[in-house]
């Protein structure tokens, strides 16, 4: 099949049918996913053609979801569960971080959970608290769990498809406010590895690392510096654990600056684990210290005040040129 031009939402969709096609012991389980296709209809069209043993809606009840896909993982299964936003997610965290993530240990590996946690994640849509937040770090310290976020319509499609495949439990964030941005989709190339970071974007004065939403804005902040004569490169980290950081150090250790982005917020986020591993493996290297541009450390606000919160253009550009002027 030639490249297509879709959508995250399309990508995203594309996948998860091409997963219920290949095999049978795929499922997708939540709240509305079936006949309504989902409140961002990532499963339209699903239920209709695979039916309701393979497309299941599901009460209003995380906890119930997740278990029930544990259960049927440990039957063979390879449940895909979406969870319909990201504040949402809590009635299950017990269940995600106590059984889902350390059944393979405790079992000494003689059991597997291959199950997908589907997210849809961060802010931008004008929603209030528990549909806008970026709860990423909460999952990504919890060892056993697979933690990804596509930034992109190539990624979602490829990202997914190696999610489901694999014998871990993946908590797969969606950026939701890109769903809809469009890009090109090659459905017979050969994927990126899932957890390997990709730059996006090469440069030479300076490295920003980020994934899912804002790598969309980093891009932007690049372009706007080339044209003041600043060379960036942007590293789209794509995993949250496993953190590719070989792929960060070799970008730090030529350009000699880096700036972590992420709209959760800076405290104890994604960034500060890579600030303190690039500054222990690269120390002798940086010009400057490691910088880090994110929300803040307060709930999120109501949808008037979001663009005040998220961090955009302006914010990155301002710890880009904080860098540079050391």
């Amino acid at each position: 099949m030639a490249a297509k031009n879709m959508s995250i939402a399309k990508a995203l969709n594309e996948s998860l049918r091409k997963a219920l096609d290949t095999d049978p012991k795929v499922l997708i389980m939540g709240e509305d996913v079936g006949k309504l296709g989902g409140v961002f209809r990532i499963t339209d069209g699903l239920h209709k053609d695979f039916g309701e043993g393979r497309v299941i809606d599901t009460p209003l009840a995380e906890s119930g979801i997740v278990g029930t896909a544990i259960g049927l993982a440990l039957r063979g299964y390879r449940p895909v569960v979406e969870i319909q936003f990201d504040g949402f997610v809590f009635p299950a965290y017990d269940q995600i971080v106590t059984q889902l993530a350390k059944m393979y240990a405790r079992a000494l590996g003689k059991i597997k959970l291959p199950v997908v946690v589907r997210i849809p994640y961060g802010g931008g849509i004008g929603a209030v608290e528990h549909h806008s937040e970026s709860p990423e770090a909460l999952f990504a310290h919890v060892a056993g769990l697979k933690v990804v976020s596509p930034s992109n319509a190539s990624d979602a499609y490829w990202m997914m498809q190696q999610a489901i495949q694999s014998d871990d439990p993946v908590i797969f964030f969606e950026p939701k406010r890109r769903y809809w941005d469009k890009g090109e989709v090659d459905t017979d190339a050969i994927p990126h590895p899932l957890h390997k970071a990709k730059v996006a974007r090469e440069g030479s004065d300076l490295t920003l690392a980020a994934y899912g939403p804002m790598v969309k804005v980093c891009l932007e902040a690049a372009a706007a510096a080339a044209d003041e004569g600043k060379s960036l490169e942007v590293v789209d980290l794509r995993s949250m654990s496993p953190i590719d950081f070989d792929t960060v150090q070799t970008s730090v250790e030529k350009t000699r600056r880096l700036v972590v982005v992420h709209e959760a917020p800076v405290f104890l986020g994604t960034g500060a684990e890579i600030a303190a591993r690039i500054t222990e493996r690269s120390f002798y290297h940086l010009e400057a210290p490691v910088l880090r541009v994110g929300g803040y450390h307060v709930p999120y606000p109501p949808a008037r005040l979001e663009d005040e919160y998220l961090p955009g253009l302006d914010r990155v550009l301002d710890a880009v040129d904080r860098s540079l002027a050391y």
